[in-house]
């Protein structure tokens, strides 16, 4: 097992690893919407998911990997009514065949975002 850590994505905010290897797969932490420097980019949900799968991006590219070689998603929100405009910035991020994907609304999140995500990767 192996800690993966990349400054352009925020430090963690608790016990725990932005990312984790274990042989060929990465697993990352859940991502909120906060940019390197660890503020919140907006309050828009639109400009909030594009940070969060762009932290994950910064993480998985230190881990060595890329955004197309993502497995699964799970992507917790605060309005399921947020849906689809999520679904219009997710898929500038994934190609066709998407990764598996879970969403479930949430009572909240922490800083209280609207959205955090986490992904599962493989490194081949």
């Amino acid at each position: 097992m192996e800690k993966i850590n990349t400054v352009k994505s925020p430090a963690a905010i608790g016990p725990y690893s932005q990312a984790i290897k274990v042989n060929n797969m990465i697993f990352t932490s859940g991502q909120i919407p906060f940019n390197a420097e660890g503020r919140l980019v907006s309050d828009d949900i639109q400009e909030q998911t594009g940070q969060a799968l762009t932290n994950i991006k910064n993480i998985l590219e230190e881990a060595g990997t890329s955004m197309n070689k993502v497995i699964k998603c799970t992507i917790f929100i605060s309005n399921m009514n947020d849906f689809s405009k999520i679904n219009e910035v997710y898929q500038e991020f994934f190609a066709e065949p998407y990764p598996a994907r879970s969403c479930v609304e949430v009572a909240r999140l922490p800083r209280d975002v609207k959205i955090e995500i986490e992904a599962v990767a493989s490194l081949v």
